[in-house]
């Protein structure tokens, strides 16, 4: 017997949000995936949120304020099992969640991923990155990068001040907290490139669009975005 073998006996494959044995590493189970909300199906090309037909490639919310960049995919909604799956990932030290997250979003992103595009995760400020030890989305831009055989730059982008939570702040409120509070460390290494933005989670896509912003001024040739989860409003 192998030792991956003897060590699939000792430790078997559990799913990634109940637990239970289940056939692969990365996996969920039956249940689990079922109350998982991926998203399929016709979606808004800019921030990827389920249409409700194949005739509108925009949702209405995209089409009244567009986002400053040319595409964009979200794996999930952030609701049930995916919500779960994101704050573990974002404050429960769920590391293990990164790799089969960053698969599921590349499938996602399939259809505006596009050779040589540069992939870049939101940075986070450098206190924050202390006390929390990771930044989730560098994580899942190095995970996407990996399954979707593109470059990845971790520390493209930084914070040049300390924004406060956008938690509690209306659509407003989250842009002006964002406001000049991102920019590129090394233009050199934007300029002409297709850059694809990572992050967790995209409610207004503020954040998004300060990062986005950022790179257009480095001289980037185009932007897109890609998510684990799209918050969408109740109807």
């Amino acid at each position: 017997m192998g030792i991956q073998a003897a060590l699939r006996i000792i430790y078997p494959a559990s799913c990634l949000c109940c637990g239970e044995i289940v056939a692969s590493d990365g996996g969920l189970c039956g249940p689990c995936w079922r109350d998982t909300p991926f998203v399929t199906g016709a979606v808004c090309n800019l921030c990827g949120t389920p249409l409700p037909g194949e005739g509108d490639d925009c949702c209405d919310e995209c089409r009244m304020m567009a986002p400053p960049w040319s595409s964009g995919r979200a794996a999930m909604l952030y609701d049930a099992n995916a919500r779960r799956m994101v704050l573990a990932l974002k404050h429960g030290d769920r590391l293990d969640l990164a790799r089969p997250a960053g698969k599921w979003m590349a499938q996602a992103a399939a259809p505006i991923l596009r050779p040589g595009m540069l992939v870049a995760p939101v940075p986070m400020y450098w206190m924050r990155l202390l006390r929390r030890r990771y930044n989730q989305a560098g994580l899942l831009a190095q995970a996407l990068a990996r399954a979707a055989g593109l470059d990845c730059a971790p520390d493209l982008l930084s914070r040049t001040r300390n924004t406060r939570s956008q938690e509690g702040r209306d659509r407003a409120g989250r842009f002006e907290n964002m406001s000049g509070a991102l920019l590129v460390r090394k233009p050199q290494r934007v300029a002409g490139r297709h850059v694809l933005l990572v992050d967790d989670v995209l409610t207004t896509g503020a954040t998004l669009a300060a990062a986005a912003d950022a790179c257009w001024t480095a001289g980037a040739a185009d932007v897109s975005v890609a998510v684990l989860a799209r918050v969408t409003k109740s109807p």
